[in-house]
């Protein structure tokens, strides 16, 4: 990564432990217990937070922008840099616990409310909470695709949501999360890359993102198996050989499902939000996503109005039939 990006990444995180060290010390003593009952879920879950929350903001502006792969040495120093910043930090440790009551709701599927969360990260003060929540719904959404949604505004009702509202639970392993965060940044390297990936540069990017294929994820399990059966046998991904390649070489596309459920314009916000960017700062990107979107609208329209004429057909009919009988 450029010297001038990195430092650039270092001054926004003095500002924000600024932030959050401003924002605890409005805070009272923490009570002695926390109610929230975020032990049922492993500490486990959140053991490298800067791989997902950090490093994901820099991750793909540096593969978009192609600025060439960081040799170990300096890769391994930016990871220390961001687990030793990461954990001086004051908020952060409200942030695991928030998470974890999160995943936990996501998995119990239960709605919760405002007050049930500022139970979890004991006596807060709202500048810190709202810090917080910011945080803990930022993780939730990169590392695992689920959108925390306020439900009923009147009660401060909350509830979670896979962002791939069609198969709310398939994009899921043997862990109570699911895979959709690991499936839209594949989708995402494939769109970049005209919507064919060679397996290197999937995995070059998911390399930066902490996820390596014959290393067992903390989130997404055994990362290699998700990504070249499950979801090739949900149909999300396709997974073949590069014809004549030799050595055997293998290349990724949207498959089947992807294209019917997921619009380009869903993964390039999920991209952007990576990228602590809008969507049309990729700009040919953009184009295509907009374009995309237009398409499946006019396919909706088209789809509707056949749906209209068949039911109009229908009720002519059963009127005729009906007269006839008369």
């Amino acid at each position: 990564m450029p010297r001038g990006q990195k430092s650039k990444l270092r001054a926004r995180e003095k500002r924000r432990q600024a932030r959050a060290k401003n924002a605890l010390e409005e805070e009272g003593s923490p009570d002695p217990l926390c109610e929230c009952p975020h032990q049922a879920v492993p500490d486990a879950g959140m053991s490298t937070p800067p791989n997902i929350q950090q490093g994901a903001h820099y991750t793909f502006s540096h593969t978009y922008e192609n600025t060439g792969a960081q040799n170990q040495d300096e890769k391994n120093s930016d990871d220390s840099d961001d687990l030793e910043a990461w954990s001086k930090d004051p908020i952060n440790h409200k942030v695991v616990l928030l998470v974890q009551f999160l995943m936990e709701k996501y998995h119990k599927k239960e709605v919760f409310t405002k007050a049930d969360m500022l139970k979890c990260v004991l006596k807060t003060s709202k500048t810190a909470f709202t810090e917080i929540l910011k945080r803990a719904t930022e993780h939730m959404e990169l590392a695992f695709g689920v959108d925390l949604k306020e439900v009923d505004p009147i009660r401060h009702c909350y509830a979670l949501f896979n962002k791939l509202e069609h198969t709310f639970d398939a994009v899921k392993g043997d862990e109570k999360m699911p895979n959709t965060g690991l499936l839209m940044m594949v989708l995402g390297v494939i769109f970049k890359k005209n919507n064919c990936a060679s397996e290197k540069e999937v995995w070059e990017v998911l390399n930066m993102m902490g996820v390596h294929a014959n290393r067992k994820h903390f989130i997404y399990g055994e990362p290699k198996k998700v990504i070249t059966e499950d979801l090739v046998k949900l149909k999300y991904l396709e997974y073949r050989k590069v014809p004549n390649s030799n050595p055997p070489s293998f290349e990724f596309t949207w498959g089947s499902r992807a294209q019917a459920e997921i619009s380009k314009m869903k993964i390039l916000e999920f991209w952007a939000k990576i990228h602590d960017a809008t969507p049309d700062t990729f700009v040919p990107l953009y184009e295509i996503a907009v374009k995309d979107e237009e398409e499946r609208a006019q396919a909706r329209s088209a789809a509707r109005a056949r749906t209209a004429a068949m039911a109009s057909s229908h009720s002519k009919a059963m009127v005729s039939s009906s007269s006839h009988a008369k």
